[in-house]
């Protein structure tokens, strides 16, 4: 099963910048970011398909960016005019199909983004 190991979060003031990183081990389709911030439940931030098609949550549309390198089985999020809202448990999130659903069988461990105000 392949596995996934994101990297990149920290704690950033109101209007600063993050870029978070997944390493893939293996071959994977339908990449995303998933968040879940403390008492919500968790929610799809980004997905891009194995051709780099993308959709984004309303919340985040012209601040983030989802990209993928498949040479290095890599997926990132450049993360802009971050707001203290964006605070959350990041998740990398990938499944075998090449194109996105909403579903997403593997997962990593998160990686946390604190914004304060």
């Amino acid at each position: 099963q392949v596995q996934l190991v994101e990297s990149g979060g920290g704690s950033v003031q109101a209007g600063g910048s993050l870029r978070l990183s997944c390493a893939a081990s293996g071959f994977t389709g339908c990449m995303g970011w998933l968040r879940q911030a403390p008492g919500k439940e968790r929610e799809g931030v980004a997905s891009i398909s194995r051709s780099g098609s993308t959709t984004y949550t309303d919340s985040v549309k012209g601040r983030f960016t989802i990209s993928r390198d498949n040479a290095k089985n890599s997926l990132y999020l450049q993360m802009n005019s971050l707001k203290p809202e964006d605070t959350a448990m990041y998740y990398c999130a990938a499944d075998y199909r090449l194109s996105c659903t909403s579903e997403f069988r593997l997962r990593g461990q998160g990686t946390q983004v604190t914004v304060s105000s």
